[in-house]
């Protein structure tokens, strides 16, 4: 799975709403694209109505599904479509839930209210840890940012860990995210937003470029 493999930092593009932005985010370079299965999200895709394209965007792209405490139902749906290169838990899902899901691939993602959340996630049974800002009142997708500082050291005391970096991520900050954290990847959704659920293209390119010329 080339998200995962060593080499420069990853672009994964979340909360996907339309085939015409998820070809667009592919063509601008993003190596990840995520689509969220949440009903209650702002970017919440029906899977009867988008399984179809995602399934025709082919493997060019690993495509995430992204799930908040899902039931039985929805996680055998996104395991028969057969087009998710991998799955993202992103609520309140225990350790042991998301190892028997079924799915081979799968990140957990972090909500980081404190150092006592990041310890606490150490018990998912994954290499790949997605960190997002804490929200009272939302999943993700709040274009909060998260405490740097917090997620730097997580990722220095546990550098076996494959970090995402998420959180209030924009083209006009994610230098400066990379130079302080130095994770595996980014992930992006309102910071390439002007409204929920369309992607802007000119965003997309710059924050892209940005990572992409972040250590040069």
């Amino acid at each position: 799975m080339n998200f995962f493999k060593p080499g420069p930092v990853r672009v994964k593009i979340c909360g996907i709403t339309n085939e015409d932005d998820a070809r667009m985010s592919l063509a601008a370079g993003a190596d990840a694209l995520g689509f969220n299965f949440f009903p209650g999200s702002k970017r919440y895709l029906s899977p009867d109505l988008a399984i179809p394209w995602i399934q025709r965007l082919g493997d060019a792209v690993e495509r995430v599904a992204v799930v908040v405490n899902p039931e039985e139902a929805l996680l055998e749906k996104l395991r028969a479509a057969g087009c998710f290169e991998m799955i993202q838990f992103h609520g309140d899902e225990s350790p042991s839930f998301c190892a028997s899901a079924g799915f081979p691939c799968w990140i957990k993602a972090v909500r980081v209210r404190d150092r006592a959340v990041l310890v606490e996630a150490l018990q998912y049974k994954t290499f790949h840890l997605l960190l997002d800002a804490w929200s009272d009142g939302a999943y993700g997708g709040t274009g909060k940012r998260l405490d740097w500082n917090l997620a730097r050291e997580f990722l220095l005391e546990q550098n076996d860990r494959q970090l995402i970096l998420a959180g209030g991520l924009d083209v006009q900050n994610v230098r400066q995210a990379l130079r302080i954290i130095r994770p595996h990847a980014v992930d992006v959704a309102s910071g390439v937003e002007l409204n929920p659920r369309k992607k802007e293209e000119y965003l997309v390119r710059e924050f892209i470029s940005a990572v992409r010329g972040s250590f040069l």
